[in-house]
């Protein structure tokens, strides 16, 4: 969890919170069976009918985590240092006390997703490293749960229960959810028991809390706090949305009014890697991307704001063997719109390896349609984000025209490179062959340096690294 410290709030004034709550039911009376037609008819807004449905597919996430030996050393009251633990070891009568090790208690939340499987939803870092996993319901059943799975890169896990008599809550079609849209978080807040905040969508396809990861978070201005994560994020029928993941918080711990949930989509495709096989086992396209940005349109030429960048392609790999090339930009995967690097890799990351895929892509301006075989990633990023160098230029670099006798190329060759320097940045390397500036073709170092000169801030360079094309971009 990010969370670490709590914070007491004061609440938000009745008259304020009702009125809010009023104009929502109101405006959404004859929708959804959900608001509650007999409360309306009385006058009383309220989600009550809603939260009786599903409130028993939310469910309390007990572990417990063995305290590493190293741990257990004490000095007055304290963790004993590092520095006088190994002090203390070099007399004979100190010895580390034998008998069972304690545990530490966590909790969290999970969302029953089938009933009829006894599957349970929640986050990774709720079940990490636990060697115990407690499942309890809200009728006060509970159940040691069977961890089939869990992905550290999304932050989600997959248990087992074996109970009867379960309640599930249903999948929400994410293509309809939208900025603005009512939802309600459930969770187990602090350890207090199930409990429900309501909010809005306040921004979809959120990333950046961590780059290693795979995200497209769904963020919400619905309270969530210690202890939700795992929880449910449904809308005012009940569906759910995604499972809460994560929040940002100026004192570290208390709402801020900024929290993440994991989207359903996401949820779904996760749960079918974990079903099966106990892991993901992410598929490679073989490619490293970059963002269409303004710059880098202008300066390649390209004829889109949207879509993925090609800067590289593996040897061996799908996009190699499909055709990919070198500053192609992939607009579409099987017919769906990639509109950045980050949708591509989180598409990609989710499909199974051998899988076939459709890709179009902008070339010199054309639409090209290729098929391409999903490989297997080995636990490597799928699609590596080449992001914009920073400083980045030729100081730092000796280039000479190329010797066509010896390389079988014209270009321009890098013969040396200063490290730390700006062109070492930007990712040039000796032995490298410049072969075109901003897909300009490039003879000798004259002609690339009045490609240079006519190019804008933004200069994208193909090289040849090894016999293979690689993008680099330049200021």
């Amino acid at each position: 969890m990010i969370e670490r410290t709590t914070s007491i709030r004061r609440p938000v004034p009745f008259a304020w919170g009702f009125g809010l709550a009023a104009l929502l039911v109101l405006a959404l009376a004859g929708q959804s069976q959900a608001v509650g037609q007999e409360a309306l008819a009385r006058g009383i807004p309220t989600l009550a009918p809603m939260l009786e449905e599903i409130s028993g597919a939310v469910v309390e996430i007990v572990t417990a985590r063995e305290i590493p030996a190293q741990r257990q050393f004490s000095f007055r009251g304290n963790e004993l240092p590092e520095g006088l633990r190994r002090y203390f070891e070099n007399f004979p009568e100190f010895s580390i006390p034998e008998g069972p090790r304690p545990f530490r208690r966590g909790a969290g939340s999970g969302v029953i997703v089938d009933a009829g499987e006894g599957f349970v939803v929640t986050n990774h870092h709720v079940i990490d490293q636990a060697t115990s996993v407690t499942v309890r319901l809200s009728d006060g059943r509970s159940a040691e749960a069977e961890l089939l799975g869990s992905d550290a890169s999304t932050d989600l896990a997959l248990l087992r229960i074996e109970l009867d008599d379960l309640v599930e809550i249903a999948f929400a079609d994410i293509e309809t959810v939208r900025v603005g849209d009512f939802v309600v978080a459930l969770g187990n807040p602090f350890g207090i028991g199930q409990t429900a905040t309501s909010g809005i969508v306040s921004a979809l396809g959120r990333s950046g809390l961590n780059n290693n990861n795979y995200e497209d978070f769904i963020q919400t201005d619905a309270a969530i706090n210690v202890g939700n994560s795992g929880g449910a994020l449904v809308d005012l029928e009940g569906n759910l949305v995604g499972i809460n993941t994560a929040i940002i918080s100026g004192s570290g711990g208390g709402n801020n009014g900024i929290g993440f949930a994991v989207p359903v989509d996401m949820v779904r495709s996760v749960m079918e890697h974990l079903e099966r096989d106990g892991e993901v086992r992410r598929g490679l396209l073989g490619v490293s991307i970059a963002d269409v940005t303004p710059e880098l349109a202008e300066a390649l030429a390209l004829e889109t704001d949207s879509g993925a960048v090609v800067m590289a392609v593996s040897p061996d790999s799908g996009a190699e063997a499909a055709g990919v090339e070198v500053s192609d930009v992939i607009v579409e995967l099987d017919g769906e719109i990639v509109g950045n690097s980050r949708e591509l890799r989180n598409k990609v990351g989710l499909m199974l390896q051998g899988e076939e895929v459709e890709i179009a892509l902008l070339r010199d301006g054309r639409r090209v349609e290729l098929d391409a075989v999903i490989g297997a990633a080995d636990g490597r990023a799928v699609a590596g984000v080449e992001r914009e160098p920073q400083n980045a230029g030729f100081r730092g670099a000796l280039l000479r025209d190329a010797d066509s006798n010896l390389s079988g190329a014209l270009g321009v060759e890098v013969t040396a490179v200063q490290e730390g320097s700006r062109a070492w940045s930007a990712g040039l390397r000796a032995g490298d062959l410049i072969v075109a500036v901003n897909r300009r073709a490039v003879e000798s170092l004259a002609g690339f340096n009045q490609a240079i000169e006519e190019a804008g801030d933004l200069v994208g360079i193909i090289v040849l690294r090894e016999g293979r094309e690689m993008l680099l971009l330049m200021r």
